[in-house]
């Protein structure tokens, strides 16, 4: 027996590089009420609603990769609580915990979250990711061309309500690293973790260049004019395939995701499915998946349905690449054209 048929017989996906997968990513929605640069193509093309996965077949989806292996499962979107029936999705995953789902989550830019964070609390979502750029409300509207305050309303909401939140900030010279130390002074007082992103090509429109990236050192040096800036490692006690590389700001804790120059790739552990059915082995993967006609047979509940899901689904995790900086340079060498990936941050949800 070799070791693709050997692993095979396993329940948990590993790729060819012995990395088990354990996160899965499921965006409910590519549509967004935000225009982000680093994530919206200046004109998208929305998904139409009915070729979208109904909850009910993202559920068998996430009830067949629970039972081979995953342990997280996020809900992102496009921003996720636009789509209505989501509430009731949370509820509805916790039914897989029996079977070995650790944690539900969910990404959010935190608009409508106000109007949602008790019911999402009640639903047991366990904890919150919200992209927050600025704290400027100029420049916040700059970015994403909406209002800074619903969010901040958000984010005291999902506070009171007890959420667990993380906030997530994507750095771009020349648009909002000016933000680093107003959002380090307010997560410590807020008593919030925040992680710095670096800006990757996933804007949609391919206009990203190297010159956008603020990096980790240069992000560090700022926060040393400042606090006292200590390194735990990369990872965390809860696990080493945290993509952020932590730190502490006069002991606070804070993340910086480097994936342009410091990549967590070497321990990823998260694939990702689109609301229509992609599958992604990679957020930078040049190629997906289809599997909506495999996904809507689950619902079948006959063995054939789940055997020809799971040997698509092995074959494609076997080939993931070794990480972002092994891809673009095998595209480069192949002088393969990167506009022809259809893939932007809006459709997969980071």
């Amino acid at each position: 027996m070799n070791m693709m048929t050997q692993l095979k017989s396993n329940a948990l996906f590993v790729d060819q590089f012995g990395r088990g997968k354990r996160k899965l990513r499921i965006s409910v929605t590519d549509r967004c009420n935000f225009k982000c640069v680093y994530c919206m193509p200046e004109h998208p093309e929305w998904m139409k609603k009915h070729d979208l996965l109904s909850f009910e077949e993202l559920y068998q989806f996430c009830d067949f990769m629970v039972r081979r292996g995953i342990e997280f499962i996020r809900i992102t979107g496009g921003e996720p609580l636009m789509r209505q029936g989501v509430v009731h999705f949370v509820a509805q995953l916790q039914n897989l915990k029996q079977f070995g789902l650790k944690r539900i989550s969910m990404t959010t830019n935190a608009h409508y979250l106000k109007q949602y964070a008790e019911a999402l609390k009640q639903a047991g979502l366990d904890d919150l990711n919200i992209s927050l750029d600025s704290l400027d409300a100029s420049q916040f509207k700059h970015l994403t061309q909406k209002d800074l305050a619903p969010v901040l309303e958000g984010i005291q909401a999902a506070q009171a309500v007890g959420l667990p939140i993380k906030i997530n900030t994507v750095l771009m010279h020349g648009m909002n690293e000016n933000q680093i130390l107003p959002l380090a002074r307010w997560s410590v007082q807020q008593q919030i973790v925040l992680r710095f992103i670096e800006f990757m090509p996933l804007d949609g429109d391919r206009k990203w260049s190297t010159e956008h990236v603020v990096s980790e050192q240069q992000i560090l040096e700022t926060l040393a004019t400042e606090f006292t800036v200590t390194k735990q490692g990369h990872g965390s006690a809860q696990t080493t395939s945290d993509p952020a590389r932590q730190h502490f700001i006069d002991g606070h804790p804070i993340g910086i995701i480097s994936t342009i120059t410091n990549s967590f790739c070497g321990t990823c552990d998260r694939v990702r499915l689109t609301a229509q059915g992609e599958f992604y082995n990679c957020l930078f993967a040049p190629q997906g998946l289809k599997l909506k006609t495999q996904i809507k047979a689950l619902t079948l509940k006959t063995a054939s349905s789940e055997v020809n899901l799971h040997d698509a689904l092995f074959t494609y995790i076997w080939h993931k690449e070794q990480g972002y900086h092994a891809i673009e340079q095998r595209l480069k060498n192949q002088s393969l054209d990167k506009s022809s990936r259809k893939i932007s941050m809006h459709m997969i949800g980071g």
